[in-house]
């Protein structure tokens, strides 16, 4: 029997990872790669192909350590193309948070010095570290994510191969084409041709996002409607749009659950070097790489919580798109209804927040909506955070000690005295929090929660989570709470998910839009 999926763990036996390998077993997609020896290609496990013999197969955590070792990739089921890791999710060690760094394209951008110096160490030790656990350095794996990007580009836009070769951040054509050959035994030519999923329109990007099943859609798009700013963002319980500031510029785009099942990204970049960088906040803002059977049958052991899981199967933490703007957000949430957060963030946003132009390509960036036929769009964008600073306490009501929290939060990140990124250790992004006037442990562990993607949150004094454990028969009281909870450890912030589940959150309306596009 092909045992339960869970994130890549050393200790799996080889004959596990084989039964799941002839099984075809979709859930251990992107958890790891298989290599045929005689064959010299890697597949990810559901790939259709005859099942190898044992003796010729070789496994590997990551696609770049398969490429190491000789192998290249297969072209029937582009592992490339396999949902991410939910290992990233749970590793918070300088392994885990090089992989989050590398993903979001810190070596094209920065390179490696500057990776290894945000971790604590050298840049050949950091090599050493992570060839020596995942067969392969920081440059393969970047080299293996700007493949991984230009076949995104390549397969969902029609841009020239000159522009997918400087926009995935390769240094010239040629490299790119190389790299392309090397991967995936084609030239970008015939990958464009081969592996195309949809009809592209010029300015926009179009892409299938990888996603494992069970996936509760309908739970995390009500989730956005609740917390939706008009003017900035747009969501409805199929749909979430918005705009939002990366390296290279403005990106618009839309995320919505299709008639099939599949999960959609439409995208309009300023730069579409960012691609990269987006695909990777846009899986993290809906937890696509979660591992949603590992979760729920972890939690569903439990008597309690198997009507939960019951109910809502593939369960998901939403995450954050900016790190900077989810700390704000959560200053400005706590203590407060959903719906005064709400009306609080929108005015600072109406104030506060740039107005740009729309996109190019925007009439047709929106999937057609009975609820905006007109297909508007937002032009708005979260307020920086030197414009919070300089002008929050003209906009913010309530009381000014919790007014100056807000702005100096602001301040310390416009002046880069406090970093927050999504690859930051968990406890001392915690300590710095805390050091801040006017953050406590529910914003703190809020915002390591949807900024981490950390799975393991529990917000015992949050009224939500004490109202939601008091109806499913678990302790209310926050210590005897977190008592009971360490028994689902690491998926406290999936019970957290489950908990906060109420019938408001069903009864959300749509988001609506107020700006025409341009």
């Amino acid at each position: 029997m092909t045992p339960a999926p869970t994130a890549f763990d050393t200790r799996m036996t080889f004959d596990e990872r084989y039964g799941a390998v002839k099984a075809r077993d979709r859930r251990f997609d992107g958890q790891f790669i298989i290599a045929v020896r005689s064959t010299g290609i890697y597949c990810r496990p559901s790939c259709p192909a005859r099942t190898p013999k044992p003796s010729n197969v070789e496994f590997y955590p990551t696609s770049a350590a398969a490429h190491e070792a000789g192998y290249r990739a297969c072209k029937r089921c582009l592992p490339e193309a396999a949902p991410g890791s939910p290992e990233w999710n749970l590793r918070r060690d300088t392994v885990g948070r090089a992989m989050r760094l590398i993903a979001d394209g810190v070596v094209e951008r920065e390179g490696v010095a500057t990776l290894a110096a945000r971790l604590g160490y050298s840049p050949r030790h950091l090599t050493r570290l992570l060839t020596a656990e995942l067969g392969a350095g920081p440059l393969a794996l970047a080299r293996s994510q700007r493949a991984h990007t230009a076949r995104m580009l390549l397969t969902g836009t029609d841009l020239p191969v000159s522009d997918v070769a400087f926009s995935a951040g390769f240094g010239s054509i040629r490299q790119c084409n190389d790299t392309i050959r090397e991967v995936f035994a084609m030239t970008p030519t015939q990958l464009r041709e081969q592996s195309r999923t949809a009809t592209t329109t010029p300015g926009v990007i179009d892409l299938v996002l990888p996603v494992r099943e069970p996936f509760d859609a309908t739970g995390i798009f009500r989730w956005m409607v609740a917390r939706c700013l008009p003017g900035m963002e747009h969501a409805t319980d199929t749909s979430f749009a918005r705009g939002l500031s990366l390296p290279g510029g403005t990106a618009w785009f839309e995320v919505r659950a299709d008639t099939a099942g599949r999960i959609r990204l439409r995208a309009s970049l300023s730069d579409p070097a960012d691609l990269g960088p987006l695909v990777v906040r846009v899986r993290r803002l809906f937890d696509l790489d979660s591992d949603p059977l590992a979760v729920d049958t972890a939690l569903a052991e439990h008597a309690e919580l198997k009507p939960l899981v019951a109910r809502t199967p593939g369960m998901r933490v939403p995450g954050a798109a900016d790190p900077h703007e989810m700390l704000i957000r959560a200053m400005v949430g706590q203590q407060v209804t959903v719906a005064a957060a709400r009306t609080a963030l929108t005015r600072l946003v109406d104030e506060l927040g740039a107005t740009v132009d729309a996109p190019d390509g925007a009439s047709d960036l929106l999937f057609p909506t009975r609820l905006f036929p007109t297909r508007l769009f937002p032009t708005r964008l979260f307020p920086t955070m030197a414009a919070i600073a300089e002008h929050g306490h003209e906009v913010l009501r309530g009381p000014a000690a919790r007014i100056r929290a807000i702005t100096g939060a602001a301040t310390a990140l416009a002046a880069g005295t406090l970093t927050l990124t999504s690859a930051d250790d968990g406890a001392e992004q915690r300590t710095a929090l805390l050091a801040l006037p006017g953050i406590g442990p529910w914003t703190a562990d809020y915002v390591r929660m949807r900024v981490l993607g950390d799975p393991d949150v529990l917000l015992p004094g949050d009224s939500g989570v004490r109202t939601g454990a008091a109806t499913a028969g678990l302790p209310s009281e926050p210590r005897s709470l977190s008592e009971w909870a360490s028994r689902v450890a690491p998926w406290r912030s999936y019970l957290t998910a489950h908990l906060w589940r109420t019938d408001s959150m069903e009864d959300a309306q749509a988001c609506p839009p107020r700006n025409p596009v341009r």
